[in-house]
């Protein structure tokens, strides 16, 4: 039997996400978490057929170091970017913040696409259109390297749902100034190189010969960044499967469902 995942190593720490929670006047029930990893604990919650997420960020300490400001500074750009895409195709509707370091959305039906899977002919030009609309408001998603980054709903859509790691640098902030925008153009063509190598992996007889070629071959900036972050990477890696063996194979954190 494997060893439990250290507290440390979850974002609550020993605490537990609440059995109710108050959300616009009504009291939804917890029913099942899907990921409890080291920066935020993901719930779904539902009241009489209505569902919502529930998405706390990190509020336990790590060796002693306070880091509850760490979800706190999170869950306020998580919520500026979703208010931000609201409107957009496959972007879940936010519904507001619960506690310091909590935001509720939208609960889509659906599974995380899987490699193989046949999705309908209109899933990735929808997915490419909701990207391109992304990248018209400023923002890259930056998170479609793997396929269950990328929820396919029960009406067949695509749907993007977990804005932690997007890139959005408001105007205030220095957004435009050449290095930030610069920085956003690389990871935009990221996003566009990714969506092509989900398409090869699920559709790809609708790619071109040349597009399937070019799925193949990492833009620069990508290797640059693997080699830059490689040695952290690596590190984590053996430290985290050490003292978290549970972790073979999947996304870390995530819990199977019962």
């Amino acid at each position: 039997m494997s060893r439990k995942v250290p507290p440390s190593l979850t974002a609550l720490g020993r605490k537990s996400l609440p059995e109710e929670i108050d959300v616009n006047g009504q009291r939804y029930v917890l029913r099942r978490t899907f990921k409890n990893d080291f920066f935020a604990v993901t719930a779904m919650y539902e009241h009489k057929g209505e569902k919502v997420i529930l998405k706390v960020g990190r509020q336990a300490s790590f060796l002693l170091v306070p880091l509850g400001w760490i979800g706190r500074i999170l869950a306020r750009r998580e919520q500026a970017i979703m208010q931000r895409l609201q409107g957009i195709e496959g972007i879940p509707q936010f519904i507001g913040r619960w506690g310091p370091t909590g935001i509720v959305r939208e609960y889509i039906e659906g599974h995380p696409l899987a490699k193989g899977e046949q999705v309908s002919d209109d899933f990735f030009p929808r997915l490419r259109r909701q990207i391109d609309q992304i990248h018209t408001e400023g923002l890259a998603y930056v998170d479609l390297e793997k396929c269950e980054n990328v929820l396919v709903g029960d009406d067949g859509r695509p749907y993007l749902f977990d804005f932690q790691i997007s890139w959005y640098l408001p105007p205030w902030w220095g957004g435009e100034l050449w290095p930030a925008r610069k920085l956003r153009q690389w990871f935009q063509a990221g996003d566009r190189y990714h969506v092509v190598k989900l398409q090869r992996r699920t559709r790809p007889d609708q790619l071109t010969l040349e597009e399937v070629a070019l799925s193949y071959r990492r833009p620069w900036y990508i290797r640059v960044q693997r080699f830059l972050a490689w040695p952290f990477t690596k590190v984590r890696r053996v430290v985290l499967n050490r003292i978290d063996p549970r972790r073979r194979s999947g996304e870390r954190g995530r819990i199977a469902e019962e």
